[in-house]
């Protein structure tokens, strides 16, 4: 397996809502504020992408990404900005391929962004949309944004939308093109759409032994070339934090991430997370948590064994607090960075 020498390495968040030093949950619009501060210093210490996701819940912050990346268009000045992920399900194309080519406009060529279809469905009933529709909704929309990435003029047909006659969508792009992955959970069906539509692939890996997907950039790879779309990017999202040892990570990151698991887990018939289980996702898993070097050297183990042009590691973990997250994005940008660089660097 080959990898990139320009492998982007980069952050996403959530909008998790935080914690303050006594454990009292910080307000939604503090929290906005605190993940704008977290891009700013994701730029200043030479991290290449900074994505944030979209809920509609109360345990997470951000339900506008656009909005949120670009205030941090303004304070940054190299950085990619982007999303993890934009729910093109309950959203329009034709509105988000507009508003992240304005992103695009305001951050001088920055923006990007990551199409899914969302591990929570509270945008369906939110925006009147059915769940029974959740399939074709998904389809529909991203083969439409996917005719929208031309930005010549677009006619459409479809079961979820009224026809769309030839027409112009603005404003463009500098390049002619927004950069956009598609988003996937581990389907075989939903690799080959990604590579049929011409899309990088962007897997969330959120739990296993990350070699696992092999397969998955396997046949990404062998779809490509069948339907002669190219040589795209392959990248991984996966959970993690860094500390300055292994043990400060793990004892810091773990009430909070099991605060987090076990409400969704609640929500979805899961048992409470335990301890056990945690160190098993820290060894083998996909927990990218521990010092630099721990982490740096996981995350060079990913790369090579799945021909990686992209690694993002989702440092927001539950309501763990904002001065923690900071010192996570330092370390981040600062030493695990280069570590990965020249682990890679030395194959």
């Amino acid at each position: 397996m080959t990898y990139d020498a320009q492998l982007e390495l980069g952050l996403d968040t959530f909008g998790d809502v935080t914690v303050d030093e006594t454990g009292t949950p910080l307000p939604q619009h503090q929290v906005i504020r605190d993940v704008l501060e977290q891009a700013v210093l994701a730029d200043q210490v030479g991290i290449d992408v900074f994505n944030v996701g979209e809920h509609h819940r109360d345990d997470f912050a951000i339900s506008a990404p656009d909005m949120v990346l670009a205030a941090a268009a303004s304070r940054t000045e190299r950085i990619k900005l982007g999303t993890a992920v934009t729910v093109l399900s309950s959203d329009d194309p034709i509105r988000v391929y507009q508003r992240f080519a304005t992103l695009d406009a305001l951050s001088n060529g920055r923006a990007e962004v990551t199409l899914g279809r969302g591990s929570f469905t509270e945008s369906f009933p939110l925006f009147g949309l059915d769940l029974a529709d959740y399939e074709v909704l998904f389809e529909e929309k991203l083969e439409l944004f996917a005719a929208l990435r031309t930005e010549e003029p677009v006619s459409f047909n479809g079961t979820t939308r009224a026809p769309l006659a030839p027409t112009r969508v603005y404003p463009g792009t500098a390049a002619g093109s927004l950069p956009a992955w598609v988003g996937v959970g581990g389907s075989p069906e939903s690799v080959v759409r990604a590579a049929r539509l011409g899309f990088p692939l962007m897997l969330a890996i959120i739990g296993g032994e990350p070699t696992r997907f092999a397969p998955f950039t396997d046949l990404y790879r062998r779809a490509t070339a069948q339907f002669g779309t190219g040589t795209l990017p392959v990248g991984v999202h996966s959970p993690g934090f860094v500390a300055a040892t292994d043990s400060d990570a793990q004892e810091l990151l773990f009430p909070h991430f099991k605060a987090n698991r076990d409400r969704i887990g609640a929500e979805r018939g899961w048992p409470p997370a335990t301890r056990i289980q945690f160190d098993q996702e820290v060894r083998h898993g996909a927990l990218f948590v521990g010092s630099p070097d721990t982490v740096a050297r996981k995350i060079a183990d990913t790369v090579r064994a799945l021909g990686l042009q992209r690694f993002d590691l989702k440092y927001s973990n539950g309501p763990l607090p904002h001065a923690h997250l900071m010192e996570c994005v330092r370390l981040y940008g600062e030493e695990v960075a280069p570590r990965v660089r020249r682990l890679l660097a030395a194959d």
